[in-house]
């Protein structure tokens, strides 16, 4: 077919337009195209990593409610190495640790509470500090429970931090310091707190007295 001079002239910019910049455009195509398929297969790889993660989880629960320790540690150990960019590693280790804890597995606890600590994001973070200082506490590693209660922590794990430096206060018989933290954990608490109570108690016990505003209100 015979083309016209305007139709001639309009292929002759085309044909220089894309001589200059042709492959230019092809590789911004082919660029973009290659993200949205990355894109595409990185979601793919996310959810399949959370069925995987979450189908092993299901199982360390059942080996956590069994008290079955040799169990949840195979399972945990299995889902922090294929899974260890989900928050089903960190719940994993924690589980498992409590297991461990209760079978009186104390290095397996410790192990998996630091693995938290180590790779954990900081609300699990904060967490596993906490439990990991209560072992060491078992322990009598006085010094190393209260290194890990100072270390740095989310601000809503305050009350508990103070209550659980508490603790380790009166097993050093440091009793004047441990009544300031059982104070410092009620005000945090506020007197709706689950574990006010307790901490009253405790704070009662080594002769201390609850500020009033953590003081449960009498009965009109």
């Amino acid at each position: 077919m015979a083309y016209d001079l305007e139709e001639q002239e309009q292929i002759a910019s085309f044909k220089a337009f894309w001589a200059k910049y042709g492959n230019l455009i092809t590789w911004v195509l082919i660029l973009a195209l290659g993200a949205f398929a990355a894109y595409n297969f990185w979601n793919k790889h996310q959810r399949d990593q959370s069925v995987g993660a979450s189908a092993l989880y299901d199982e360390l629960t059942d080996a956590v409610t069994a008290k079955d320790n040799a169990k949840a540690q195979r399972i945990a150990s299995d889902i922090q190495s294929k899974y260890k960019r989900t928050a089903y590693a960190q719940m994993s280790a924690l589980g498992a640790a409590k297991t461990a804890f209760e079978a009186n597995d104390l290095k397996t606890a410790k192990t998996q509470l630091q693995w938290v600590v180590d790779n954990g994001n900081d609300e699990y973070k904060s967490v596993a500090q906490l439990r990991l200082a209560g072992v060491l506490l078992d322990e009598k590693n006085y010094d190393g429970a209260m290194q890990l209660l100072n270390a740095e922590y989310l601000p809503q794990f305050s009350a508990e931090v103070a209550d659980r430096k508490g603790d380790v206060l009166v097993a050093q018989n440091k009793i004047a310091d441990a009544r300031n933290a059982y104070v410092a954990a009620l005000a945090a608490m506020g007197p709706k707190h689950p574990g006010s109570q307790l901490v009253r108690i405790k704070l009662e016990a080594i002769g201390g007295t609850a500020p009033a505003a953590a003081a449960p209100k009498a009965a009109a």
